[in-house]
């Protein structure tokens, strides 16, 4: 069942890349994470007295899930936005799927996790894959210095250090729709703050924008609730490959609905290496 919500995860954060294409037409990217993630926090508030458990509570994993909602999804978006400033979309997208690599190393280093062979090569195809699948030699920028790269960097390391950190809260209060919550409310808190502290004012509020900003909010909660529940199921080594194989359905889907980007056979060749690393992470255990 976790690989079954770790697919779905990131089935829903491919999905949520593409309706953010559509709103960034409308509004910009930091407006945007201000309207998404309030979304989401909004909706997970009206759900907790159903879901919410206060049975399991512990302040240790509560202060850990408060921790990680700062960073994750709201720092790492804006570390995404800055780095697509300083180095361009692909650039960023390509080294941003580096995440897994640094997710195994912390669940070995963290929680002690014996990251076995099948997880490190799938984790290593999944990284080709999404390299092969982001990568567009004509629009990365020439201007960039070297250390403009520390920004998807860094947010890589952030993206995959805070499932092995969520994996040893969930181990202590193993309830993900709780986690995702009190994570929610603190991720609302930095990007609403970052909103209006931005320079120049607020811009002029766009409804269209914000609707399909509305939209990714809903799409990206339910990727990171289905993100905590395969992690409290299963350790970090045997769903994070799959997590941050979300641009293979990004760009099938930008091919076939949106029409910005045109199958090549270097797309083609991200996309089975992608899904081949993926299906072996599925089967190899049992072999």
């Amino acid at each position: 069942m976790a690989l079954v919500f770790a697919v779905m995860s990131s089935l829903c954060f491919g999905i949520a890349m593409i309706v953010s294409r559509v709103g960034l037409r409308f509004i910009d990217a930091r407006a945007g994470a201000a309207t998404s993630i309030p979304t989401a926090t909004v909706l997970f508030l009206l759900a907790s007295p159903f879901a919410f458990d206060t049975s399991g509570f512990t302040w240790r994993a509560a202060f850990i899930f408060a921790a990680i909602g700062v960073f994750f999804p709201a720092v790492v978006t804006m570390i995404i936005f800055r780095s697509n400033e300083l180095l361009g979309p692909t650039t960023t997208s390509s080294i941003s799927g580096t995440a897994p690599l640094f997710a195994l190393i912390a669940a070995g280093l963290l929680l002690g996790e014996k990251i076995p062979p099948q997880a490190a090569l799938s984790a290593i195809g999944v990284v080709i894959g999404v390299v092969l699948l982001t990568w567009k030699p004509r629009a990365q920028r020439a201007d960039f210095d070297i250390w403009s790269l520390s920004w998807p960097i860094a947010g890589a390391v952030v993206r995959g250090v805070a499932q092995a950190v969520i994996k040893a809260a969930l181990m202590v209060w193993p309830h993900a729709f709780s986690a995702t919550v009190i994570g929610y409310v603190m991720s609302s808190a930095t990007v609403i703050g970052m909103d209006r502290l931005r320079p120049g004012g607020k811009p002029k509020v766009n409804l269209k924008g914000v609707t399909w900003f509305m939209m990714v909010g809903v799409l990206n909660g339910s990727a990171v609730l289905l993100m905590y529940l395969a992690l409290n199921l299963a350790p970090v080594w045997q769903v994070a490959p799959i997590f941050a194989s979300y641009p293979l359905i990004t760009a099938l889907i930008g091919a076939l609905v949106l029409h910005d980007e045109k199958l090549s056979l270097r797309t083609g060749a991200g996309a089975c290496i992608t899904v081949a690393a993926v299906v072996y992470l599925f089967i190899a255990p049992v072999l």
